[in-house]
């Protein structure tokens, strides 16, 4: 299933965060100096719709809540992506909670006509991919990467798209955007059948990665990824729908803490017992099935939580509105940012203060010096998120922000 970047990647951040060895050279590095496995979700963490225009405190229409929630998932992404926890999952699984609430705002949306929603949905995700990838891909053609017909794939990311083996910790996260695609173009049909019978519809979501974990494996390759993806946050997708629905707010909250703490329970147990099946890790982002139960307990706890003690509002919070106005950009570019932070720390060894003063073997001085990197990009590509949603272009946007799925 696709994910986060980690194994040999997280290993080799790992040990380049600390001083070089004195015979080697303290040239920057492009790239990661090994792949990284595919893994799920963190990460996040991821695109988003803008809303409408309003004031730079308090924007109308905004969730605050909801807001704060996407504003947490982008930090756990980047802290996952650079200490590799597996317990970060279980803390507070990302991915799950994007997909919930891009179902959300994609059922709002679709009191419009589906063609527009969806037209304008791909609109404000291309853009900014396009823009990213140009980077990515030119700087593969650049190291001797020799495409094949696929590249297509970094047209309209249906299906992953291709990449050098050194450059996939940058590329891999695709797998997020191509998930959120193949949800958008398929939301205005799963709306319509959740509307048959909502709570059957719901509980009978997480059928698919049942399927797909005991019943049938499915087929290596893009067709396999996509599916198994799509299973594991099906019903965090439709959780979306149910909160916009008011499904949950007629549900008791007894039952409801009895159904999301049974399906933690069998998420957590079934990471914990099934660990040599997967690599011989607990990581929900390695384990679709874990993933699909945790995340449904977890994100069903969230939503309810909202409804059952009303936590509304909008967000006066500048930090949570610029994560949410640059929720495509950070997500895009803090793989990058963090790849970069390990050549300019290997830099700073060479200045005897910086050797003297600084934490450089720290992983949380690389986790610092991403963020500031990852602010960097924000500030130089943030504005093709504006372009993408036919606002004015912004350096940093006040109270009008961009929301995945909005």
């Amino acid at each position: 299933m696709g994910a986060h970047s980690r194994g040999a990647a997280r290993d080799t951040r790992a040990a380049r965060a600390g001083r070089p060895e004195p015979a080697a050279p303290a040239g920057p590095a492009t790239g990661p100096s090994s792949p990284a496995a595919p893994s799920s979700p963190a990460g996040p963490s991821s695109p988003a719709g803008p809303s409408s225009p309003a004031g730079p405190s308090s924007p109308a229409g905004r969730d605050g809540y909801f807001d704060l929630l996407r504003a947490v998932a982008l930090v756990r992404v980047v802290t996952y992506h650079t200490f590799g926890w597996a317990w970060a999952g279980m803390v507070f699984p990302s991915m799950g909670v994007m997909f919930g609430l891009a179902g959300t705002l994609m059922a709002r949306s679709l009191r419009r006509p589906a063609l527009t929603v969806v037209r304008g949905r791909v609109r404000r995700l291309l853009p900014p991919f396009w823009f990213w990838g140009f980077f990515v891909v030119t700087a593969m053609l650049v190291h001797g990467w020799v495409p094949g017909w696929q590249i297509v794939y970094w047209i309209v990311p249906l299906g992953d798209p291709p990449g050098s083996a050194r450059a996939e910790q940058a590329w891999e996260i695709v797998w997020y955007l191509r998930t959120y695609l193949w949800f958008v173009l398929l939301s205005p049909l799963l709306l319509r059948v959740f509307r048959l019978s909502p709570v059957v519809v719901l509980v009978l979501s997480l059928v698919p990665v049942v399927v797909l974990t005991y019943v049938w494996q499915p087929p290596e390759g893009r067709l396999g990824s996509a599916l198994t993806d799509l299973a594991t946050f099906l019903f965090c997708w439709l959780l979306g729908f149910a909160h916009h629905e008011g499904v949950l707010r007629r549900l008791r909250p007894l039952a409801v803490a009895v159904a999301s703490l049974a399906a933690l329970a069998y998420g957590g147990w079934y990471a914990l017992t099934h660990q040599s099946a997967y690599g011989g890790t607990y990581d929900l982002d390695d384990n679709p099935l874990a993933q699909a139960f945790w995340s449904a307990g977890f994100v069903t706890l969230l939503m309810y939580a909202k409804e059952y003690a009303g936590l509304v509002g909008p967000s006066r919070s500048r930090l949570v509105t610029v994560f949410n106005a640059r929720a495509v950009t950070i997500y895009l570019w803090h793989e990058l940012a963090l790849i970069l932070a390990v050549p300019l720390i290997d830099r700073f060894w060479e200045v005897p203060a910086f050797e003297k003063y600084l934490p450089l073997e720290s992983q949380w001085f690389m986790f610092g010096v991403g963020w500031v990197l990852i602010g960097g990009f924000v500030l130089a590509c943030g504005w093709v998120e504006d372009v993408a949603a036919r606002r004015k272009p912004t350096l940093l946007p006040g109270g009008r922000a961009a929301r995945m799925g909005a």
